[in-house]
Protein backbone atom coordinates (compact mmCIF):
# COMPACT_ATOMS: atom_id res chain seq x y z
CA UNK A 1 0.00 0.00 0.00
CA UNK A 2 1.49 3.23 -1.14
CA UNK A 3 0.45 5.82 1.85
CA UNK A 4 -0.99 6.15 5.29
CA UNK A 5 -4.74 5.02 5.46
CA UNK A 6 -5.33 3.07 2.17
CA UNK A 7 -6.75 -0.59 3.06
CA UNK A 8 -6.14 -1.43 -0.51
CA UNK A 9 -4.02 -2.72 -3.36
CA UNK A 10 -5.49 -0.74 -5.65
CA UNK A 11 -4.14 2.50 -6.93
CA UNK A 12 -6.66 5.23 -7.68
CA UNK A 13 -5.36 7.82 -9.73
CA UNK A 14 -5.41 11.77 -9.21
CA UNK A 15 -7.67 13.73 -11.27
CA UNK A 16 -5.65 13.93 -14.53
CA UNK A 17 -6.65 16.57 -17.74
CA UNK A 18 -4.71 14.52 -20.02
CA UNK A 19 -7.69 12.10 -21.45
CA UNK A 20 -9.13 15.08 -22.16
CA UNK A 21 -6.60 17.08 -23.27
CA UNK A 22 -5.50 14.16 -25.25
CA UNK A 23 -9.20 13.60 -26.83
CA UNK A 24 -9.02 16.93 -27.99
CA UNK A 25 -6.35 16.87 -29.60
CA UNK A 26 -5.89 13.75 -31.67
CA UNK A 27 -9.30 14.92 -33.08
CA UNK A 28 -7.71 18.19 -34.21
CA UNK A 29 -4.81 16.24 -35.57
CA UNK A 30 -7.26 13.98 -37.86
CA UNK A 31 -9.39 17.02 -38.77
CA UNK A 32 -6.15 18.59 -39.17
CA UNK A 33 -4.45 15.66 -41.45
CA UNK A 34 -8.08 15.55 -43.81
CA UNK A 35 -7.60 19.70 -43.82
CA UNK A 36 -4.28 19.25 -44.71
CA UNK A 37 -4.90 16.57 -47.56
CA UNK A 38 -8.20 17.41 -48.76
CA UNK A 39 -9.14 20.96 -47.11
CA UNK A 40 -12.21 21.38 -44.88
CA UNK A 41 -14.30 23.97 -42.71
CA UNK A 42 -13.42 26.71 -46.30
CA UNK A 43 -9.81 26.30 -45.32
CA UNK A 44 -7.40 25.57 -48.63
CA UNK A 45 -6.29 22.07 -49.13
CA UNK A 46 -2.10 21.82 -48.02
CA UNK A 47 -3.43 24.27 -44.93
CA UNK A 48 -0.87 22.20 -42.08
CA UNK A 49 -1.01 24.56 -39.28
CA UNK A 50 -4.24 22.47 -37.88
CA UNK A 51 -2.92 18.83 -37.87
CA UNK A 52 0.48 19.70 -36.36
CA UNK A 53 -1.01 22.04 -33.84
CA UNK A 54 -3.22 18.83 -32.75
CA UNK A 55 0.01 16.72 -32.88
CA UNK A 56 1.60 19.42 -30.56
CA UNK A 57 -1.13 18.55 -28.11
CA UNK A 58 -0.66 14.75 -28.71
CA UNK A 59 2.98 14.96 -27.87
CA UNK A 60 2.63 16.87 -24.95
CA UNK A 61 -0.45 14.69 -23.57
CA UNK A 62 2.38 11.51 -24.29
CA UNK A 63 4.87 13.17 -22.38
CA UNK A 64 2.65 14.21 -19.55
CA UNK A 65 1.46 11.66 -18.92
CA UNK A 66 3.86 9.16 -19.10
CA UNK A 67 6.11 11.51 -16.64
CA UNK A 68 2.90 11.12 -14.52
CA UNK A 69 3.10 7.35 -14.50
CA UNK A 70 6.73 7.21 -14.05
CA UNK A 71 6.13 9.86 -10.61
CA UNK A 72 3.80 6.82 -9.28
CA UNK A 73 6.00 3.84 -9.80
CA UNK A 74 8.60 5.53 -7.89
CA UNK A 75 6.48 6.25 -5.02
CA UNK A 76 5.65 3.08 -4.71
CA UNK A 77 1.95 3.24 -6.06
CA UNK A 78 2.53 0.44 -8.61
CA UNK A 79 1.66 -2.57 -6.44
CA UNK A 80 1.88 -6.28 -7.25
CA UNK A 81 -2.17 -5.82 -7.78
CA UNK A 82 -1.92 -3.01 -9.90
CA UNK A 83 1.70 -4.23 -11.49
CA UNK A 84 -0.37 -7.27 -12.95
CA UNK A 85 -3.20 -5.01 -14.41
CA UNK A 86 -0.53 -3.25 -15.94
CA UNK A 87 1.13 -6.61 -17.29
CA UNK A 88 -2.95 -7.69 -18.66
CA UNK A 89 -2.93 -3.77 -19.79
CA UNK A 90 0.07 -4.04 -21.66
CA UNK A 91 -0.71 -7.79 -23.46
CA UNK A 92 -4.32 -7.01 -24.25
CA UNK A 93 -2.25 -3.27 -26.16
CA UNK A 94 -0.15 -6.08 -27.97
CA UNK A 95 -3.05 -8.32 -29.29
CA UNK A 96 -4.73 -5.30 -30.21
CA UNK A 97 -2.04 -4.26 -32.47
CA UNK A 98 -1.65 -7.50 -33.46
CA UNK A 99 -5.51 -7.58 -35.26
CA UNK A 100 -4.35 -4.44 -36.55
CA UNK A 101 -1.37 -5.93 -38.55
CA UNK A 102 -3.87 -8.47 -39.41
CA UNK A 103 -5.99 -6.28 -41.66
CA UNK A 104 -3.01 -5.19 -43.57
CA UNK A 105 -1.97 -8.78 -43.98
CA UNK A 106 -5.67 -9.71 -45.00
CA UNK A 107 -6.01 -7.08 -47.59
CA UNK A 108 -2.47 -8.02 -49.21
CA UNK A 109 -3.31 -11.89 -48.89
CA UNK A 110 -6.63 -11.06 -50.73
CA UNK A 111 -5.65 -9.22 -53.28
CA UNK A 112 -2.42 -11.90 -54.33
CA UNK A 113 -4.61 -15.08 -53.91
CA UNK A 114 -7.80 -14.00 -55.61
CA UNK A 115 -6.85 -11.66 -57.99
CA UNK A 116 -7.73 -14.06 -60.51
CA UNK A 117 -11.43 -13.86 -59.20
CA UNK A 118 -11.61 -10.64 -60.26
CA UNK A 119 -10.51 -11.51 -64.13
CA UNK A 120 -14.09 -12.38 -63.98
CA UNK A 121 -15.27 -9.12 -64.61
CA UNK A 122 -17.63 -7.81 -67.23
CA UNK A 123 -15.43 -4.55 -67.22
CA UNK A 124 -12.51 -4.28 -69.58
CA UNK A 125 -9.84 -1.73 -66.73
CA UNK A 126 -11.43 -4.73 -63.82
CA UNK A 127 -9.76 -7.84 -65.94
CA UNK A 128 -6.63 -5.87 -67.32
CA UNK A 129 -5.86 -4.39 -63.56
CA UNK A 130 -6.15 -8.04 -62.21
CA UNK A 131 -4.67 -9.99 -64.62
CA UNK A 132 -1.17 -10.31 -62.63
CA UNK A 133 -0.10 -10.03 -59.63
CA UNK A 134 1.71 -8.00 -58.59
CA UNK A 135 0.06 -5.75 -61.55
CA UNK A 136 1.47 -5.37 -64.78
CA UNK A 137 4.78 -3.21 -65.17
CA UNK A 138 5.09 -2.80 -60.99
CA UNK A 139 8.74 -2.97 -60.30
CA UNK A 140 8.74 -4.74 -56.88
CA UNK A 141 11.35 -4.07 -54.38
CA UNK A 142 14.26 -6.82 -54.08
CA UNK A 143 13.82 -8.64 -51.29
CA UNK A 144 17.80 -9.84 -50.37
CA UNK A 145 19.10 -6.11 -50.74
CA UNK A 146 17.90 -3.42 -48.15
CA UNK A 147 14.73 -5.52 -46.90
CA UNK A 148 17.19 -8.49 -45.70
CA UNK A 149 19.65 -5.60 -44.25
CA UNK A 150 16.63 -4.41 -42.34
CA UNK A 151 15.78 -8.03 -40.86
CA UNK A 152 18.87 -8.99 -40.07
CA UNK A 153 18.81 -4.65 -37.88
CA UNK A 154 15.90 -5.91 -36.64
CA UNK A 155 16.82 -9.40 -35.68
CA UNK A 156 20.04 -7.91 -33.65
CA UNK A 157 18.35 -5.47 -31.94
CA UNK A 158 16.26 -8.36 -30.77
CA UNK A 159 19.08 -10.12 -28.80
CA UNK A 160 20.57 -6.55 -27.64
CA UNK A 161 17.21 -5.85 -26.14
CA UNK A 162 17.01 -9.50 -24.15
CA UNK A 163 20.60 -8.93 -23.60
CA UNK A 164 19.64 -5.94 -21.67
CA UNK A 165 16.82 -7.43 -20.28
CA UNK A 166 18.71 -9.71 -18.27
CA UNK A 167 21.17 -7.88 -17.34
CA UNK A 168 18.88 -5.99 -15.32
CA UNK A 169 17.16 -8.75 -14.16
CA UNK A 170 21.07 -9.64 -12.25
CA UNK A 171 22.27 -6.36 -11.58
CA UNK A 172 24.34 -5.59 -14.09
CA UNK A 173 23.29 -2.32 -14.74
CA UNK A 174 26.15 -1.44 -17.20
CA UNK A 175 25.06 -4.36 -19.52
CA UNK A 176 21.55 -2.93 -19.61
CA UNK A 177 23.15 0.15 -20.25
CA UNK A 178 25.15 -1.32 -23.20
CA UNK A 179 22.23 -3.43 -24.57
CA UNK A 180 19.96 -0.25 -24.75
CA UNK A 181 22.11 1.76 -26.05
CA UNK A 182 22.70 -0.81 -29.09
CA UNK A 183 19.39 -1.73 -29.41
CA UNK A 184 18.14 1.97 -29.87
CA UNK A 185 20.88 2.50 -32.52
CA UNK A 186 19.93 -0.10 -34.35
CA UNK A 187 16.07 1.14 -34.09
CA UNK A 188 17.09 4.21 -35.61
CA UNK A 189 19.29 2.35 -38.23
CA UNK A 190 16.34 0.45 -39.54
CA UNK A 191 14.12 3.58 -39.56
CA UNK A 192 16.74 5.52 -41.76
CA UNK A 193 17.34 2.00 -44.15
CA UNK A 194 13.60 2.06 -44.40
CA UNK A 195 13.49 5.81 -45.09
CA UNK A 196 15.98 5.23 -47.93
CA UNK A 197 14.03 2.56 -49.41
CA UNK A 198 11.36 4.34 -49.90
CA UNK A 199 12.81 7.55 -51.13
CA UNK A 200 14.30 5.15 -53.98
CA UNK A 201 10.60 3.43 -54.38
CA UNK A 202 9.10 7.43 -54.87
CA UNK A 203 11.92 8.54 -56.67
CA UNK A 204 12.13 5.11 -59.47
CA UNK A 205 8.16 5.44 -59.73
CA UNK A 206 8.97 1.70 -58.92
CA UNK A 207 5.00 1.31 -58.10
CA UNK A 208 3.41 4.68 -59.20
CA UNK A 209 4.14 5.26 -63.06
CA UNK A 210 2.58 5.37 -66.70
CA UNK A 211 2.89 1.84 -67.38
CA UNK A 212 1.95 0.72 -63.91
CA UNK A 213 -1.43 2.02 -64.69
CA UNK A 214 -3.08 -0.18 -62.13
CA UNK A 215 -0.46 -0.41 -59.09
CA UNK A 216 -2.66 2.21 -57.21
CA UNK A 217 -3.85 -1.40 -54.40
CA UNK A 218 -0.05 -2.89 -54.47
CA UNK A 219 1.71 0.97 -53.81
CA UNK A 220 -1.02 1.38 -50.96
CA UNK A 221 -1.00 -2.28 -49.45
CA UNK A 222 2.96 -2.34 -49.29
CA UNK A 223 3.50 1.22 -48.16
CA UNK A 224 0.23 1.30 -45.14
CA UNK A 225 1.70 -2.31 -44.13
CA UNK A 226 5.68 -1.44 -44.34
CA UNK A 227 4.72 1.75 -43.30
CA UNK A 228 3.10 1.31 -39.91
CA UNK A 229 4.86 -1.46 -39.15
CA UNK A 230 8.01 1.61 -39.55
CA UNK A 231 5.58 3.57 -37.41
CA UNK A 232 5.56 1.11 -34.55
CA UNK A 233 9.85 0.50 -35.00
CA UNK A 234 10.16 4.27 -34.46
CA UNK A 235 7.15 3.89 -31.34
CA UNK A 236 9.54 1.44 -29.75
CA UNK A 237 12.69 3.08 -30.39
CA UNK A 238 11.05 6.20 -28.59
CA UNK A 239 9.84 3.50 -25.79
CA UNK A 240 13.40 2.49 -25.29
CA UNK A 241 15.11 5.63 -25.34
CA UNK A 242 12.84 6.74 -22.64
CA UNK A 243 13.55 3.86 -20.24
CA UNK A 244 17.43 4.16 -21.48
CA UNK A 245 17.31 7.63 -20.08
CA UNK A 246 15.35 6.67 -16.38
CA UNK A 247 18.27 3.83 -16.16
CA UNK A 248 21.03 6.28 -16.43
CA UNK A 249 19.13 8.05 -14.00
CA UNK A 250 18.98 5.46 -11.37
CA UNK A 251 15.49 4.10 -12.09
CA UNK A 252 14.58 0.47 -12.14
CA UNK A 253 15.60 -2.31 -9.90
CA UNK A 254 15.84 -5.69 -10.62
CA UNK A 255 13.15 -6.96 -8.84
CA UNK A 256 10.40 -3.46 -10.09
CA UNK A 257 11.41 -2.75 -13.96
CA UNK A 258 7.79 -2.95 -16.13
CA UNK A 259 8.58 -0.20 -17.69
CA UNK A 260 11.48 -1.35 -19.71
CA UNK A 261 10.13 -4.85 -19.70
CA UNK A 262 6.88 -3.66 -21.39
CA UNK A 263 9.10 -2.23 -23.98
CA UNK A 264 11.24 -5.01 -24.21
CA UNK A 265 7.78 -6.57 -24.94
CA UNK A 266 6.54 -4.03 -27.19
CA UNK A 267 9.79 -4.33 -29.25
CA UNK A 268 9.76 -8.27 -29.81
CA UNK A 269 6.36 -7.61 -31.30
CA UNK A 270 7.63 -5.36 -33.83
CA UNK A 271 10.45 -7.98 -34.90
CA UNK A 272 7.89 -10.89 -35.34
CA UNK A 273 5.38 -9.02 -37.28
CA UNK A 274 8.81 -7.52 -39.52
CA UNK A 275 9.72 -11.17 -40.14
CA UNK A 276 6.22 -11.92 -41.57
CA UNK A 277 6.09 -8.78 -43.46
CA UNK A 278 9.53 -9.66 -45.23
CA UNK A 279 8.12 -13.41 -45.42
CA UNK A 280 4.92 -12.80 -47.19
CA UNK A 281 5.21 -9.01 -49.02
CA UNK A 282 8.87 -9.19 -50.02
CA UNK A 283 9.90 -12.81 -50.71
CA UNK A 284 6.30 -14.59 -51.27
CA UNK A 285 4.28 -12.14 -53.27
CA UNK A 286 6.86 -9.49 -54.22
CA UNK A 287 8.98 -12.16 -55.68
CA UNK A 288 7.85 -12.10 -59.05
CA UNK A 289 7.09 -8.47 -60.57
CA UNK A 290 4.39 -8.03 -63.14
CA UNK A 291 5.96 -6.87 -66.23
Amino acid sequence: MAHDGVKHDYHLVDPSPYPLVGSIAATVMALGGVVWMKGLFGLDKGTSWVFFMGLAGVLYTMFGWWVQVVKEANRGDHTPVVSLGLRYGMILFIASEVMFFVAWFWIFFEMALFHGQRTLSSIEEVRTAWATWPPHGVETVPAWNLPLVNTLTLLLSGTTVTWAHHALQTGDRKGAKIGLILTVILGVLFTSIQAYEYHHILEHKYFFNEEAANGGLYGSSFFMATGFHGFHVLIGTIFLAICLLRLIKGGFTPQKHFGFEAAAWYWHFVDVVWLFLFAFIYVIFGASGGH
